[in-house]
């Protein structure tokens, strides 16, 4: 079944040194995770949906802006990692990427990352019948003006195809750094 160890077929039988073995190869598999984020970010290239850039070249863009503008290295990281959930989980990319970078970043950062995508429905929404208010529900929310702002001046404006990005060699040390270790 992949390892020659004596493996158990259901949890009841499970022995303290099995789940020693288990944790142990499950912490080499968890320190793939880098690999496993860029190879995501590598799948949103040549992924238009209509858009003048592709996924990648927007992930790009968002984290670059941010980049210059001085926001720190977690920031930047959330920014380059905010919509690769955007081919597994359609409908809830944002909630997607929030789950898998929340042991690694701040409570700021994760509920920024959670609510990206309704903040970012501002501009769109209403062309299909939405509330493009939505996320004015969370109004007196003290990360509502931290999203705001990421939507505002990173997120949408991260389409132009004449915008010079950093590479995404550039951001894979940021981003191995950030995913060296959870935080909780």
């Amino acid at each position: 079944m992949g390892d020659s160890d004596p493996f158990f077929r259901a949890m009841t039988e499970g022995t303290a040194e099995h789940w020693r073995r288990i944790a142990e190869k499950d912490s080499a598999f968890s320190r793939k995770l880098p690999e496993w984020i860029l190879l995501q970010l590598e799948m949103l290239r040549d992924d238009c949906h209509g858009f003048a850039i592709d996924r990648l070249e927007h992930c790009l863009q968002t984290a670059t802006r941010a980049h210059r503008d001085g926001r720190d290295e977690e920031y930047v990281v959330c920014a380059l990692v905010h919509d690769i959930g955007a081919m597994l989980a359609p409908a809830n990319h944002a909630e997607f990427i929030a789950m898998i970078m929340a042991p690694y970043v701040s409570p700021e950062n994760r509920w920024m990352l959670h609510h990206h995508g309704l903040f970012q429905s501002y501009y769109f929404a209403h062309f299909f019948g939405g509330d493009r208010d939505a996320r004015d529900r969370f109004r007196d929310h003290p990360l509502y003006g931290y999203t705001l702002e990421f939507c505002r001046a990173y997120d949408q404006a991260g389409f132009d195809p004449d915008y010079r990005s950093m590479t995404l060699a550039e951001f894979e040390p940021m981003l191995r750094r950030v995913l060296a270790r959870p935080r909780s």
